[in-house]
């Protein structure tokens, strides 16, 4: 079941699972560590439509794309010297 994004609809943490097609655990781990925003409202969650396109979007992934990359580079220039 295809299920359309809405920027501005507020989304629970299951809707937001289904939306991405990951489990719990992946869910909560993007959570914390910032990779999507949200709102705890009453101790749950609360996620903007706007925030879960964001973390679709093409431009995200390239951006992620870069700084990885980047870092790549780092490691490889400070393993490469031993």
């Amino acid at each position: 079941m295809d299920m359309e994004i809405k920027e501005n609809a507020i989304y629970t943490t299951a809707e937001t699972e289904e939306l991405l097609k990951v489990s719990e655990s992946t869910l909560k781990r993007m959570l914390k560590h910032g990779l999507l925003r949200a709102n705890k409202v009453g101790g749950q969650y609360r996620i903007m439509g706007k925030e879960i396109l964001r973390l679709v979007s093409p431009e995200l992934e390239a951006s992620a794309e870069k700084v990885y990359m980047k870092l790549k580079k780092k490691v490889v220039e400070k393993i490469n010297p031993w």
